[in-house]
């Protein structure tokens, strides 16, 4: 009897839902070859079973400051492991995709060192790795596309069983968009408790929040469905000069459940409402009835444990809580099955090309770089009327935003606050756009929003809480600051108890006029006393890039002060930079090179190495966030 050919497991590490996306489309394409897929997580996948593969491709993106996804955290950890030989993965076959940013210093660098330790453990590629390039005028699909093409021939090469028919021989679309792997059912109202989809109260927003959530197909790491907490918006302070063309806002919050301890330096994850007008048009649009109560679920279970939620929602609740409709751009899938149901010819056709290798630049014009919501492209397609189960499979889901905490509970017992900058932009075509969850903030009212509870999240950031013995030196231009106005709270409490260790600030805005954010706050935490204060060896420095003719940023007003920032380093201080991710990291890490470099007396090299040893005993610490 023959042998049944092995499947080919393709592995994801996603933390916006772009390399999962990769992941499934490089599934799809395989299975129109005739080729068998298993598609999963790494965090869902046992890395002790990774030597039994034949054959495995990786899919992964690179965050921050060069991290891994969160989800791919464990895998690498296990890869690492001092006791795994380079035989290992002898006789496993692999390929690495990345998805990066070219504008980022460590470009694509989880791929990279993920495809050299998978060769160092002995297994063999079948492609060089592919890079996919948000800067690429096509976006990450610029690189994929011809790097899949290579892939299928390699993998015919490696194993002609993968292919039964040919690496050429594909099955066309249509005949594989069968059916979504979703279903839903529908409940009679008077079959359901009332009180399990009208109550108000909080413990029921609470449950219909955890209810809506995990019926959400897939999940990204740590998704939780249940919030931590919920908050009332009690002040919505602007920081900026009105009509400066920025507008950052200092919001605080009170607790209204359980108040969460939390610690400087930790992340807020806050899941934003949607437009009332946008949900009901996208509801209108769909012919949907809001009023049905539903539960989703997978079509096929994957296991005995999955068991299909019972308790119905109301589908514009779940609409609600769930689905991006009117601020996310959808994906390249969603325009393949949009044209499977378009019933106007001209609008087929026009679908067809978005989703053909010669329209992909187009489609990536029209989509991506226009920013389009999904209810707008499903406007500019009117014939199309996709079943609601393909809706939810394919409309990106509603993601919680998280920001860097700018207050110590210390000092404000029972509130948490935040600084934010509120999004927008014009898009290529001068369309406005605004951030989804920024602009629904800066448009509560605290005195009209009484009864608005907001689902809230806490967890660790990367900007660990400091001892009160530790000296500090911290940059954070803009609303990088957010995470030190904590920093700086929590010290002058503990200031109290005992002399703390001195801070060092350096901040940087545009104007002193416009954009001087907290300017009040830092200046009170300046004078002699104050832990900001130059007589205790800290200090307070803002570097204004426009208020004169020649550009300031904060490395300018770094290596001005290269001398206490050394002594500081000598006493053994820990640095935190917080703030935008695309130049500023690596030019504050550049600067503290040539700091090092001058005050030290040693190569550029050495410096770079005396700060690579910094970050790896913990005393260097980057938040940053584009």
């Amino acid at each position: 009897m023959e042998e049944k050919p092995k499947k080919l497991v393709i592995l994801y590490a996603t933390q916006t839902g772009n390399a999962m996306d990769a992941a499934e489309r490089l599934g799809r394409e395989a299975e129109r070859r005739g080729c068998p897929v298993t598609l999963c997580s790494m965090d869902e996948f046992n890395a002790n079973s990774l030597p039994q593969e034949d054959t495995v491709i990786f899919v992964v993106s690179t965050t921050g400051q060069g991290d891994t996804p969160d989800s791919m955290k464990d895998f690498w950890r296990f890869l690492l492991q001092k006791n795994l030989t380079k035989h290992w993965l002898e006789g496993v076959h692999y390929a690495v995709f990345g998805l990066g940013d070219s504008g980022y210093q460590k470009y694509n660098f989880v791929a990279k060192k993920l495809d050299k330790r998978l060769s160092d453990l002995g297994a063999a590629a079948i492609v060089e790795r592919g890079l996919g390039d948000d800067q690429h005028p096509s976006g990450y699909e610029g690189a994929l596309d011809p790097w899949m093409s290579s892939l299928w021939r390699a993998l015919h090469q490696v194993n002609p069983k993968f292919f039964p028919k040919g690496p050429d021989f594909v099955i066309p679309e249509s005949k594989l968009i069968d059916q979504p792997k979703l279903q839903i059912t529908y409940y009679e109202t008077d079959m359901v408790d009332s009180q399990l989809y009208t109550a108000t109260d909080l413990k029921s927003i609470q449950m219909q929040i955890e209810r809506a959530r995990s019926m959400l197909p897939g999940k990204f790491s740590h998704d939780k469905s249940k919030p931590d907490c919920f908050l009332k918006m009690v002040k919505n302070q602007p920081l900026t000069r009105a009509g400066c063309g920025r507008d950052v806002r200092h919001f605080e919050f009170e607790f209204v459940s359980s108040a969460i301890k939390y610690e400087v330096g930790d992340v807020l994850e806050v899941l934003p409402g949607q437009n009332p007008a946008a949900v009901a048009a996208f509801i209108q649009r769909c012919n949907l009835d809001p009023e049905s109560l539903i539960t989703v679920h997978p079509r096929v279970m994957e296991s005995a444990e999955s068991n299909a939620p019972n308790v119905p929602i109301k589908l514009k609740t779940f609409v609600e809580l769930t689905m991006d409709i009117a601020s996310a751009s959808p994906r390249r899938y969603f325009f393949e099955v949009m044209s499977f149901f378009a019933t106007a010819q001209h609008e087929k056709e026009r679908l067809q090309y978005f989703t053909s290798p010669e329209g992909r630049d187009d489609l990536y014009q029209y989509n991506q770089k226009e920013r389009r919501t999904v209810l707008e492209v499903l406007e500019d397609f009117p014939s199309v009327q996709m079943p609601f189960e393909w809706l939810v499979q394919l409309v990106p889901q509603l993601k919680t935003r998280a920001f860097s905490i700018s207050s110590s509970l210390s000092a404000h017992p029972n509130e948490v606050h935040l600084t934010v900058n509120v999004v927008s932009w014009t898009t290529p075509f001068k369309r406005k756009r605004t951030g989804l969850c920024s602009m629904w903030l800066a448009k509560l009212d605290p005195q009209q929003s009484t009864g608005l509870y907001i689902p809230a999240w806490f967890h660790k950031g990367l900007l660990p809480p400091p001892p009160p013995s530790l000296p500090l030196i911290l940059v954070g231009p803009g609303t990088g600051c957010a995470p030190f106005r904590g920093f700086v709270e929590e010290r002058t409490i503990q200031d109290v108890s005992g002399r703390a260790a001195p801070i060092l600030l350096f901040f940087g805005c545009r104007n002193e006029e416009n954009d001087f954010l907290y300017k009040d706050f830092w200046l009170s935490h300046a004078p002699e006393n104050g832990v900001l204060s130059e007589q205790r060896g800290g200090g307070f420095y803002v570097a204004f890039s426009r208020d004169q003719p020649q550009k300031v940023y904060v490395q300018h007003k770094m290596r001005e002060h290269s001398e206490r920032i050394w002594d500081l380093v000598l006493e053994g201080a820990s640095i935190y930079v917080a703030g935008s991710s695309t130049k500023m990291p690596s030019d504050v890490m550049a600067a503290f090179e040539d700091i090092i470099s001058q005050e030290a007396g040693v190569s550029k090299e050495a410096a770079g190495l005396l700060l690579r040893r910094l970050e790896r005993d913990g005393r260097y610490h980057v938040e940053a966030w584009s």
